[in-house]
């Protein structure tokens, strides 16, 4: 089943995409990364590897067209937290996500959302998964996650790398660190974003 969607945030409606598999194990909602909306063909891609593995996945677009015109909306990952905790308590009220457990996949810097707002929902969260993230944006609240995280990063994405290996060591929940070798920030490369899709589903199917 997939049905298109509209989540009311503080007086503030965003569309999306909510797509459910017969035999649902569990949800996963999208953070995207900045300047990005529910329409990423590379998050689209992920949702439809989930969707094949079972796992339920609600796309949405974390700002309005009039929000997204200002650079700095783009990079307020506070305003872009609040909006993930609102559309997950929204998805909590849904009928058909009655009893499915909830998990994160954020990308860029809606990894870092996706990180801030596990933390607040604390165990309401099964598992997070970071996709070219920049969970080091969130790294005040990263010892409070206690979602199993997991931290997908190009290997030859240097500098997103290096600040991934410093958030790591800031989580204290169970973690992992994946390196997809011959990637690059945007998982271009052939094969390498296939990989990491399997590589969340995997995770997910284990945690949900």
């Amino acid at each position: 089943m997939e049905k298109e969607v509209n989540i009311s945030v503080n007086g503030v409606s965003l569309p999306g995409t909510l797509a459910l598999p017969e035999k649902v194990r569990g949800i996963v909602l999208f953070a995207h990364g900045s300047g990005s909306s529910r329409f990423s063909p590379r998050n689209r891609f992920v949702a439809e590897v989930l969707q094949n593995a079972g796992i339920g996945t609600l796309l949405f677009d974390l700002l309005t067209p009039e929000e997204d015109q200002v650079y700095e909306n783009r990079f307020d990952i506070d305003l872009i937290t609040e909006r993930l905790v609102k559309a997950t308590e929204w998805l909590a009220r849904q009928e058909e996500a009655q009893g499915s457990p909830f998990g994160y996949f954020g990308a860029s810097t809606g990894a870092a959302a996706a990180l801030k707002a596990a933390a607040r929902l604390g165990e309401r969260i099964k598992a997070v998964v970071s996709r070219g993230g920049r969970p080091d944006l969130a790294m005040a609240d990263l010892p409070q996650v206690q979602a199993p995280s997991l931290l997908i990063v190009g290997g030859l994405d240097y500098t997103v790398l290096d600040l991934n290996r410093q958030a790591l060591e800031k989580l204290q929940a169970e973690k992992h660190l994946e390196i997809i070798p011959g990637a690059t920030h945007l998982f271009e490369e052939p094969g390498t974003l296939e990989q990491a899709a399997d590589t969340a589903a995997a995770w997910f199917k284990e945690k949900l």
